[in-house]
């Protein structure tokens, strides 16, 4: 039962009020009752005439659609254990640590935090001590969504429903449960397939294979908090949302209903087919505020088909570290628009290097198709398969070019090894030199380039957030390695009429790109 949030005084009014008006309809009116006139005038009173309200048409009705695509739309159960043994307290979090202070021998509380600590898994005092007691791996129960894609049992829902799962049970609407097995997940899009066995004429649906629109309406039905065939309504409140950093995702935000254990689940168009599956929600306290989001259905097909055909998940790997292009890199480079992914550098022995992409290239389009930014370039050569060959439109040198490139296979743990670099040793600056841009630099004895010794506050270089220790190592892509140097690119780009450098400088061993202004009627 659902707690009243109204107070005592609103509801003697709410009573008072109804009162009064169950009163009036055997008395004609809610004004005779409430208050409560002669016979006489009763006499004299005509009763109002019936209103009649017009028929409201036009308003959505997802009935039929509802009763049409339930039976395909699933529960799922998981249980598991959890394989982390630093997991304690709450799960998710690292294990419980208390850092026992030293005390005496014979105080009181000695004994009591020694045996705390052993509850723990910590020992004694500091840690030391006994050894840590063994615990068994803690037990899990949890819930998501999914749907049926193929009368033989294949079913659609999130990784991180089933990560972990030691078994998944699929309750179907009408209640009949039936153990899934998973056949395959991809984390970086957060999508699962799990199967049943022996079915051959299982209810399912499609997915969309045309795209939806912002404005349109959409039918979420899930498990919501346990609550299986919950359906809400909504539309499409945007389209390619970034949400959690994600290099592949281009997600959908709806604004029905979604709750926790709604993840897997569908969102329907008008036409019954899936046009994506949610995944997030976006909650300052929880629950459901109108913002949702949904893996989009032209990426749930191409996942789920690998996944499918072979339980992984491969992506083309072009092998360039990448940059959105604003408005100072446009300027610096003679773009008349802030579009595109500019290469900060190409990987070593990668297919982009061996097409001959470079660093400062910025990358304009794929096969013909317009690239908007680096999650855009991101997006779109991870869905496409290795061995395909594309053709990239690059700006570069102030024209454009078109390079062929065969995409290689992506390999995440070798990707996620190349993002961790460690950080360059700054060593002692030799003779310091001001520069007409507010940068006070020194020749890098110890690698390329020059190193910001000092930045000036009120310079448009502070404001674009160049750092003492940056490493400055091309102007307008020609290599710097003196002061000399570097006033001599500033002024080429002056001669050249333009008002922004672009600037290659390197911080903590990553490397990128700025657009530095710098005044064109100086020199």
């Amino acid at each position: 039962m659902m707690r009243s949030i109204l107070n005592p005084r609103a509801r003697r009014w709410i009573g008072a009020s109804a009162l009064a008006l169950i009163a009036g309809i055997g008395g004609g009116t809610a004004f005779v009752a409430a208050t409560a006139p002669s016979s006489a005038q009763s006499a004299k009173l005509v009763p109002a005439a019936q209103i009649t309200a017009p028929a409201v048409t036009n308003v959505p009705n997802f009935a039929d659609l509802v009763e049409a695509v339930k039976p395909a739309v699933v529960s799922i159960i998981v249980e598991g254990a959890e394989k982390d043994q630093g997991r304690d307290l709450q799960r998710g979090g690292r294990q419980f640590q208390f850092n026992f202070p030293d005390l005496p021998d014979d105080h009181p509380f000695k004994d009591f935090f020694e045996q705390f600590g052993q509850e723990f898994g910590q020992g004694g005092p500091g840690g030391q001590g006994n050894p840590a007691r063994p615990q068994a791996p803690r037990k899990f129960m949890a819930a998501g969504s999914g749907f049926v894609i193929s009368a033989d049992g294949y079913i659609v829902t999130n990784n991180h429903v089933v990560d972990g799962a030691d078994k998944v049970t699929v309750v179907f609407d009408d209640g009949t449960e039936k153990e899934a097995k998973v056949v395959g997940t991809d984390e970086k899009t957060d999508l699962a397939v799990v199967k049943l066995d022996g079915e051959t004429d299982l209810p399912f649906v499609k997915l969309a294979d045309t795209e939806v629109r912002v404005g349109e309406w959409v039918v979420a039905v899930g498990n919501p908090f346990g609550l299986g065939g919950t359906v809400t309504a909504g539309i499409v409140s945007a389209r390619g949302r970034d949400i959690a950093g994600s290099s592949y995702g281009d997600f959908l935000q709806i604004d029905a209903a979604v709750n926790t254990g709604n993840s897997g689940g569908p969102d329907f168009n008008m036409s019954g087919e899936v046009v994506g599956v949610n995944t997030a929600i976006f909650s300052p306290n929880g629950g459901n505020v109108g913002i949702a989001f949904a893996i989009p259905a032209s990426v749930v097909k191409q996942v789920t088909t690998q996944l499918i055909e072979s339980g992984t998940v491969t992506r083309g790997f072009l092998g360039v570290g990448i940059q959105d292009v604003n408005k100072d890199i446009a300027d610096s480079v003679g773009l008349t628009a802030a579009a595109g992914a500019l290469v900060t550098e190409p990987s070593k022995d990668s297919p982009a290097e061996k097409a001959g992409v470079k660093s400062g290239d910025v990358i304009t389009a794929v096969d013909g198709n317009a690239i908007t930014d680096a999650l855009d370039l991101s997006r779109t050569i991870a869905g496409k398969n290795p061995g395909t060959k594309v053709e990239l439109t690059i700006w570069r040198d102030g024209k454009e070019q078109k390079i062929s490139v065969e995409l290689g296979k992506l390999d995440e743990t070798k990707v996620a090894a190349d993002d961790k670099q460690a950080q360059p040793e700054q060593p002692a600056a030799p003779v310091p030199a001001s520069t007409s841009v507010g940068l006070t630099l020194v020749p890098n004895s110890d690698g390329q380039g020059l190193l910001v010794q000092d930045v000036d506050p009120d310079s448009a270089a502070a404001e674009r957030g160049f750092a003492v220790g940056d490493a400055i190592l091309e102007v307008n892509n020609t290599a710097v390695t003196s002061v000399e140097e570097f006033e001599k690119a500033i002024a080429a780009v002056k001669e050249a009429g333009r008002n922004t450098a672009l600037v290659k400088a390197q911080r903590d061993g990553n490397t990128r790109f700025i657009g530095l202004p710098i005044d064109a009627s100086k020199s």
